[in-house]
């Protein structure tokens, strides 16, 4: 009895390792020991960084697969990557390796890519795209500051000089400060003394702030300018008025700028005229004859000569002779 319960004992240890040693290896290997393997990709890096075989692959964060081989290729770094059968990976979808945490491993994550893109084949090569991990990020994070470090003692160089060329900004100021404290000294008393004069109102501006009558002089002065302005607009108001009754035809100045008929009948007048002035130039009809023909002229100065001998010689005769002689003397 002793021997058969030692026998079961032994038994009961070797099945409790043996179950361990399977559940062991079923985590390890990603629960597929009874499962299709799926089918294999390849992503190609410059660097796997940390990536390692066993790692896994994640599709918007579900586990799809994992890293089944590392190896070189030629100048690029290759994993191979053991995904899942019923998983489907569109061909333009894209690998990067990513990193799960401070103390976590990497994975590879691959996005969803467009939707109704074809699958990629077994054997496929998936498109790669580079992210930044810590040792870059800490790389990058150290240039900059130093960089900072550079600015940081440029600008403390800056403010407080070197010793070299007349000291920094705040020297600087305080020379500055200092070489103008008597002028600001004497233009802070000029503004006084101004201040001073305009409360006492003296000159224009302190009369402008202290003399009620110019204050109201000029509040007089603005009412009449306003007063000014619309009757300026007033009359320009009427001058449009004036404008748009011309441009209608009303008026004589209307009607002499846009009546045809009336603009017609002036030139006629004024080429009548031109005419009638025309003829007179060249002598023609009686004013032509009497402003161009000089022996109406001296017919006329000589009827004025006798008509005086005639009234000449009516001083010593009557009246009856008188007509006489006239008579005589004009015809």
């Amino acid at each position: 009895m002793n021997n058969f319960q030692q026998t079961a004992r032994v038994g009961l240890f070797f099945l409790l390792g043996v179950a361990l040693i399977w559940v062991t290896f079923e985590t390890l290997s990603g629960d597929k020991l009874f499962h299709d393997k799926g089918y294999k990709l390849v992503a190609g890096f410059d660097d796997l960084k940390e990536l390692k075989v066993g790692d896994e692959v994640r599709m918007a964060g579900v586990k799809i697969g994992s890293v089944a081989v590392t190896r070189l290729d030629g100048r690029r770094a290759v994993a191979e990557l053991q995904i899942d059968p019923g998983v489907k990976i569109a061909s333009d979808a894209n690998a990067s390796i990513i990193m799960a945490g401070l103390l976590g491993s990497d994975y590879i994550g691959v996005d969803l890519g467009t939707d109704g893109s074809p699958p990629l084949a077994d054997g496929a090569e998936i498109h790669t795209v580079v992210t930044p991990d810590m040792n870059s990020i800490m790389t990058e994070l150290g240039h900059l500051g130093k960089e900072l470090e550079g600015a940081l003692g440029s600008f403390g160089t800056a403010m407080n000089g070197n010793g070299k060329d007349g000291g920094g900004i705040f020297q600087r100021l305080d020379t500055l400060v200092t070489e103008s404290s008597p002028k600001v000294s004497a233009t802070l008393s000029n503004l006084q003394s101004i201040s001073g004069k305009i409360d006492r109102g003296e000159g224009t501006l302190g009369k402008l702030v202290n003399d009620s009558e110019l204050h109201d002089e000029l509040l007089a002065a603005v009412k009449d300018l306003k007063t000014t302005a619309a009757n300026a607009n007033s009359f320009m108001a009427d001058a449009q008025e004036a404008v748009d009754h011309v441009k209608s035809g009303q008026g004589t100045l209307g009607v002499l700028l846009y009546d045809q008929p009336t603009a017609d009948n002036l030139k006629v007048t004024v080429q009548n005229v031109r005419d009638a002035s025309d003829k007179i130039a060249k002598g023609q009809g009686t004013i032509g004859k009497l402003i161009n023909d000089d022996s109406l002229y001296y017919s006329a100065q000589n009827t004025i000569k006798k008509a005086d001998r005639a009234l000449d010689g009516m001083g010593d005769s009557g009246p009856i002779t008188a007509v006489g002689i006239v008579a005589d003397a004009l015809f």
